[in-house]
């Protein structure tokens, strides 16, 4: 039997939270290459994209190539969450323990050549209190996401369009019942209170400018759209 094919994946502590509570389903991160709009003898102006064996595809293939090009995967293989972890200062032992920032649950050994060692926490093991999310490794992982669905589309596609609430709901902004069936929507804070926002896609705007800047918002990129569910836990 082939193995399923399994990538790395760096999410945020609020978006890891997202996803352990069952609020995040999809994730948009940038096309890189960016697609071009360029010349082309006796066509015109043609959507082109630059794909891994430099080599350029014209719309409308350029779309699907884009997708086989996704360095997420395709739907039915998976990707293991990176997220930051930290020692745990709040003990008093003198050799530190490893928890997960988002969360503050503890990092369990899972693999280790010492069976003994599996299931319990695992020692601090990094120079610094805090280990970013890109140094995680594989055995520390306790998020698997399967890919249900991959599509490209501008970062902006959307925008005004009420009946797509739940695309934005879905990728991790906090949906806030005001009472009288009314709700607000803010990308980190779940209670109600200032700096809400009335429409779910602005919530969303908030949330990506917070993690790509407002240049990359402005550009309006393209953008694939991984959609996934969870595996474990």
């Amino acid at each position: 039997m082939t193995a399923i094919k399994e990538r790395p994946i760096l999410f945020s502590a609020p978006m890891v939270r997202a996803i352990l509570d069952g609020r995040k389903t999809v994730t948009r991160r940038p096309v890189k290459p960016q697609p071009e709009v360029r010349m082309v003898d006796m066509i015109g102006p043609m959507l082109t994209f630059k794909n891994k064996r430099g080599g350029h595809w014209l719309y409308p293939n350029a779309k699907q190539q884009i997708i086989e090009d996704c360095p997420f995967g395709k739907p039915g293989e998976r990707l293991w969450v990176r997220e930051t972890t930290e020692a745990d200062q709040d003990r008093g032992d003198t050799v530190a323990l490893s928890r997960y920032a988002a969360d503050r649950a503890p990092v369990l050994y899972a693999g280790s050549e010492d069976p003994e060692y599996n299931g319990s926490v695992a020692h601090w093991d990094y120079p610094r209190r805090s280990r970013p999310s890109i140094h995680m490794p594989r055995w520390a992982s306790r998020i698997l996401l399967e890919i249900t669905d991959v599509r490209v589309e501008r970062l902006q596609d959307g925008e005004g369009e009420t009946a797509f609430e739940s695309r934005y709901v879905a990728e991790g902004i906090n949906r806030i019942h005001q009472g009288d069936g009314e709700y607000a929507f803010h990308p980190f804070k779940s209670e109600p209170g200032p700096g809400s926002w009335t429409d779910p896609f602005d919530a969303w705007r908030e949330l990506w400018v917070s993690v790509n800047g407002a240049d990359s918002w402005n550009a309006n990129p393209w953008v694939w759209v991984v959609e996934f569910k969870r595996v474990t836990p």
